[in-house]
């Protein structure tokens, strides 16, 4: 049997406000499994993207262990969490965040680059990548020059340009009409099943939501999963 990709266990996460402390994670556990698709759904500030940021070493959660691929990640220095992040994790937020200068191609290839990949090489994967998402006329496009949907497409196609091993989707069709949402989630779902990655899509839309493998709701700090019927 595979181990997961991801590993959570006992995880907290509390932040000092105006009002006091606000716990929004209360012992959370997940064991996620390679091409496992889990959606996780709960009101703003329930606590969704402190999990996915938490999950993606981004912030140190205040207690609680995480482990990518095995590996107990939750005491590594910065420099090394940032090295796990580009070789094995893979994000996509609500907002694109795509470098307004440079092409679509370009924005999906650099992460290649970054990672040592020539720059040939890195467009060649870029635009098959694309191609996928079914922007192989768009390739050349700055992203003034495309629709919030096709925007986050090359978002999507970026976060999967390094193979990543694990994707954390935070509202990704969260800026989009019902429409766009529904075949920017299509893309993200074919893709992500046909590469293997091990996926955590945090998502407002229950429709979508029933797709995935699992679902889990936020509530009061803990995982309830869902059923999807």
């Amino acid at each position: 049997m595979s181990e997961p990709v991801l590993t959570i266990r006992g995880l907290e996460r509390a932040y000092v406000t105006g009002a006091g402390p606000l716990t929004v994670l209360r012992g959370v556990d997940l064991d996620l499994m390679p091409g496992e698709i889990v959606g996780l759904i709960g009101p703003s500030g329930s606590g969704k993207s402190s999990l996915l940021h938490a999950a993606g070493l981004l912030e140190h959660p205040n207690a609680g262990r995480i482990a990518i691929q095995g590996r107990d990640c939750s005491d590594l220095p910065d420099r090394e969490r940032t090295r796990v992040r580009l070789s094995t994790i893979g994000f996509v937020y609500q907002f694109h965040h795509l470098l307004p200068e440079f092409s679509a191609l370009d924005n999906v290839a650099l992460p290649l680059m970054i990672a040592g990949v020539g720059r040939a090489a890195a467009q060649r994967r870029a635009a098959e990548l694309l191609t996928e998402m079914g922007l192989a006329d768009r390739v050349q496009h700055q992203p003034a020059q495309m629709s919030g949907g096709e925007q986050q497409r090359v978002a999507v196609a970026r976060a999967l340009a390094n193979s990543p091993r694990l994707l954390l989707a935070d509202e990704p069709t969260g800026n989009l009409d019902p429409t766009t949402s529904t075949a920017v989630f299509e893309n993200l779902y074919a893709l992500a099943r046909r590469t293997g990655v091990a996926a955590v899509v945090a998502t407002h839309n229950l429709e979508l939501a029933r797709h995935m493998d699992r679902v889990f709701a936020l509530k009061d700090g803990h995982l309830e999963p869902q059923p999807k019927g």
